[in-house]
């Protein structure tokens, strides 16, 4: 089964957009960084999206990971580097400019590869 990584852009955009992320990945294993979830929880207080998001993973099934880093984004790189085979779902610049996975993008209300 192939994996997905979801970053906290990602997730904020596709909620804030209406996308059922997990409904359009059925078939991938989600992969969802702990330093992701701390980063909704450190923003749901200034951000409604933020707080909507987490219930929504409440209700979902995905693996946490733990990145082993500080700095989500650099955690995020440093994983997808050493496993290229998993796609990222990112809106990050930086992330996308570092890595040589295949990318999720976001066009309107459609994912694709």
């Amino acid at each position: 089964m192939e994996k997905i990584i979801l970053d906290t852009s990602f997730i904020l955009t596709a909620v804030k957009n209406k996308i059922d992320f997990f409904e359009n990945f059925l078939g991938y294993e989600i992969l969802i960084p702990i330093q992701v979830i701390r980063e909704l929880n450190g923003l749901k207080k200034s951000n409604p999206v933020a707080e909507t998001c987490l219930k929504i993973l409440e209700k979902n099934k995905f693996e946490k990971i733990d990145l082993k880093n500080k700095n989500t984004d650099r955690g995020i790189i440093n994983y997808s580097n050493k496993n290229p085979k998993i796609l990222v779902a990112t809106l990050d610049r930086e992330i996308k400019s570092k890595i040589e996975n295949k990318k999720i993008i976001m066009r309107g209300k459609i994912l694709d590869v």
